[in-house]
């Protein structure tokens, strides 16, 4: 069998001069800002005007490009090698929703190779409508556009998936292994924020990140181990989300524990890990007076992390519906966007 695997992620600008059409995509999408596309799209335009010289000056920080198309395509090499067999050709393309490549090139791709089925993977854990169900509303219409018949099965979130619990909870123990003498260390499970209204309209996404959290503290084992979740990358003035990752940092200092901070809601590195979280934070922690900062990493094209997709595959396949990695709904009632409802 010829199977297609379309992995989904957000993408970022590959030089300075992506940066504004990249911000311009972004807040284009009615998943950002539900407004209607006449008031959307100029909207779009003025906000990555404006916010695309401070942008710059982030991705300068890391050679004016985002690493995370080089990090997508390794976990999608990783991902066909585990795949393969005797009885399944894989191919895995990346589909991007704010850079290339977008959906159509993917859909391209697949078409090409002429897959028999195709797996739709968003490289989010954790289900929103601004992320994964915009990645696959976005691929919908790439597909009908490219004229494809195979049948696609949908992998709809897996907060508490074990390969990726796994393998964060071992890029903590990393972050923590030799810690400085007569400090107690407080774990910050980071993760990206949204909008409280996003939420109260049905995105199960804080939800599903409760469920990594208590996921990956479980498998950490540590004994009274002090952490919290919190919630990085605000913008503009709605109420988001809290507490905000730079709030506990703080709180951090004025307790005079030492932080460690993971990122629980990206699976590879780009500018909110490596700038955010290293550069920026990390300058908040020295001032805040926090007395050590350590970062864990992604878990990128991780061994575990890439099996635990393997499984999610191979489920999706055996199924033939949309699939998360329990069984069923995993959604309280309350959260009607749920993924594995509009899958």
């Amino acid at each position: 069998m010829k199977l297609g695997i379309v992995l989904f992620n957000l993408g970022g600008p590959d030089s300075p001069e992506a940066v504004e059409p990249f911000l311009r995509n972004l807040f284009s999408d009615p998943a950002i800002i539900s407004l209607p596309a006449i008031v959307r799209i100029p909207l779009a335009r003025f906000i990555a005007h404006r916010r695309a010289p401070f942008a710059k000056l982030i991705y300068a920080h890391i050679g004016g490009r985002s690493p995370i198309l080089e990090e997508t395509q390794a976990q999608a090499r990783a991902l066909e090698t585990a795949l393969r067999g005797p009885d399944l050709e894989a191919k895995a393309v990346v589909a991007m929703r704010c850079w290339y490549p977008f959906s159509d090139g993917a859909a391209q791709a697949l078409r090409q190779f002429s897959p028999d089925r195709i797996v739709l993977l968003p490289l989010y854990p954790q289900f929103s409508t601004t992320t994964s169900a915009s990645s696959f509303k976005d691929w919908d219409r790439a597909a009908r556009k490219a004229g494809f018949a195979a049948r696609s099965t949908r992998v709809c979130c897996y907060p508490a998936n074990a390969g990726f619990i796994a393998a964060a909870a071992a890029k903590i123990r990393a972050a923590m292994e030799n810690p400085v003498t007569d400090i107690s260390y407080r774990l910050l499970l980071s993760a990206h924020g949204l909008p409280k209204r996003t939420i109260e309209r049905g995105d199960p996404y804080q939800w599903q990140v409760e469920q990594t959290a208590g996921a990956l503290v479980d498998a950490l084992g540590i004994k009274n181990l002090d952490w919290n979740i919190c919630y990085q990358s605000r913008v503009g003035p709605l109420k988001w989300l809290e507490p905000s990752t730079d709030m506990e940092i703080r709180r951090a200092g004025q307790d005079g524990k030492g932080v460690v901070v993971v990122p629980i809601a990206f699976v590879s590195e780009h500018s909110e890990t490596l700038v955010e979280l290293d550069i920026e934070y990390g300058k908040l922690a020295r001032e805040a007076g926090v007395p050590d900062y350590r970062r864990a990493a992604t878990v990128s094209a991780g061994a575990a992390f890439i099996d635990g997709l393997a499984g999610l595959v191979r489920k999706a396949l055996a199924d033939g519906g949309c699939v998360n990695d329990a069984g069923g709904r995993i959604c309280p009632r309350q959260f009607g966007r749920c993924g594995y409802l509009e899958g």
